[in-house]
């Protein structure tokens, strides 16, 4: 299964230093994603190499925020001090998850500050806020070059530090748990070994200035 990105939430007050700040440390310069208007929060993005792209989000002061499971997550992440809230898996029809979760998917849609509209379909936030392990997943519903992926920087994501079960994860996206992601490994760690919470501890970039390890 393909990783389409992985998001890194921070309160609204922070997200200019922390787009600073990463990018600084991948030696990529972050892009304004624009506000996402049913889900309150807002992005900026970083393509990186092989069509994934890492975000940056922010709770907005606005009442979306409450409503949309997505809106609670990022908001809920942003006040227990920021950092990773999740990743993302991209499927090229999000039906068959759909019917195996028994709902709908939720319509998503941003534009960016040059006017161009994104479309998506994404279903799981609910089982992320649940048990921060678990991925959700994305339907994207424009093409290819219009993808906050496309055209990447000489940034790659090498790998990602989880917290959690492999046997849990394999069974959520029904792909072995040694290899759950296509040419993007995983390292598992115990949950009791950082404060017993589940989810991404820290995620493994390699740049033109060598590994980086983002926490």
């Amino acid at each position: 299964m393909r990783l389409d990105h992985v998001s890194y939430a921070v309160p609204a007050d922070d997200l200019a230093q922390t787009v600073q700040r990463l990018g600084a440390q991948l030696g990529a310069a972050f892009s304004d994603g624009g506000l996402h208007p049913r889900f309150g929060t807002r992005n900026f993005v970083l393509p990186l190499e092989g069509g994934c792209y890492v975000e940056v989000v922010s709770p907005l002061d606005h009442p979306a925020v409450d409503r949309a499971p997505f809106g609670q997550a990022v908001k809920r992440r942003a006040e227990g001090g920021g950092g990773w809230l999740g990743w993302v898996v991209a499927v090229p029809d999000i039906t068959p998850v759909e019917q195996r979760l028994g709902r709908s998917a939720v319509d998503g849609h941003r534009h960016r500050p040059d006017g161009t509209e994104l479309r998506w379909k994404q279903i799981g936030v609910m089982d992320l806020m649940d048990d921060p392990q678990l991925p959700f997943f994305i339907q994207w519903l424009v093409g290819g070059d219009h993808h906050p992926g496309a055209f990447g920087s000489p940034v790659r994501l090498e790998g990602i530090e989880l917290a959690g079960e492999a046997e849990t994860i394999s069974s959520w996206l029904g792909e072995p748990g040694d290899h759950p992601l296509d040419e993007v490994s995983v390292q598992w760690l115990d949950p009791s070994g950082v404060d017993g919470e589940s989810g991404i501890v820290a995620v493994l970039f390699a740049t033109p200035h060598g590994l980086v390890r983002v926490d």
